[in-house]
């Protein structure tokens, strides 16, 4: 891949990426979203954030909101998946949103798009989806960090947004620096909720945790793997590790 352009949005500085099968945003050195002409799946977070979503125990589901879209790289798996799924995605870039719109067909996806802070619309909100993701980071000098540690009242403008039966899900980078934040969202989680379940891939450097009353096993996602007609995309599903985090 070659770097075609460097763009400075209003949150982050961000550079294009692309070459003959692929486009990549990058920030803060990292892939922030990607684009491939032909494949789904990467080994990395966004396959984890599709396949976290697809852990309802009642079945497929029928609405998501993703809090924080970028490039929309997990909608592109879901909308694989889930053709008749309802998506709505918040995003505080709305420079990001049209470049995605411009570099990796996002308009493709019918994602219901707001531009506006996240954790302000979910304070505000008084719909309820069947899955609710907090894929929020921003961008810092040399990593990207999460703008909000969950709270109680965090986390009741969440809850408050999930239908019966639904799940909720979040994104956290692992490693130095984030080990904190992943700690406590890993206890918040397991204290407010009956069932917490960690997807991890060998190839990546995320963590998803999704949670609610009840949560499939990864057995729910062996159905998933003929959807993809690459054989590399279905490796990398197969290779999605999915484990029962304890109290």
């Amino acid at each position: 891949m070659r770097r075609t352009e460097t763009i400075h949005t209003r949150f982050q500085s961000l550079e294009i990426w692309r070459s003959t099968a692929a486009t990549e945003f990058r920030v803060a050195g990292a892939v922030h979203a990607t684009f491939q002409q032909s494949r789904f799946l990467t080994g990395l977070a966004w396959d984890l954030i599709a396949a976290a979503a697809l852990l309802r125990k009642q079945g497929p589901p029928h609405s998501i909101l993703m809090l924080g879209l970028a490039g929309g790289t997990a909608f592109r798996i879901l909308r694989r998946l889930l053709p008749n799924c309802q998506f709505t995605a918040i995003d505080i870039d709305s420079e990001i949103i049209d470049l995605a719109r411009k570099h990796m067909a996002l308009d493709e996806l019918g994602i219901e798009v707001v531009i506006g802070d996240a954790y302000s619309w979910l304070a505000k909100n008084q719909r309820t989806f069947d899955v609710v993701f907090d894929d929020i980071y921003l961008a810092g000098k040399t990593d990207v960090f999460r703008p909000q540690a969950w709270d109680s009242i965090l986390l009741d403008h969440l809850r408050r947004a999930m239908a019966p039966g639904g799940l909720l899900a979040v994104n956290l980078v692992t490693g130095a620096g984030h080990r904190k934040m992943q700690s406590l969202t890993r206890q918040i989680l397991c204290d407010s909720f009956p069932q917490v379940r960690s997807l991890t891939t060998q190839d990546g450097m995320n963590e998803v945790l999704v949670t609610g009353d009840s949560v499939a096993t990864g057995r729910q996602l062996d159905s998933y793997v003929s959807s993809f007609a690459d054989w590399r995309d279905r490796a990398y599903w197969e290779r999605i590790n999915t484990r029962k985090i304890s109290r």
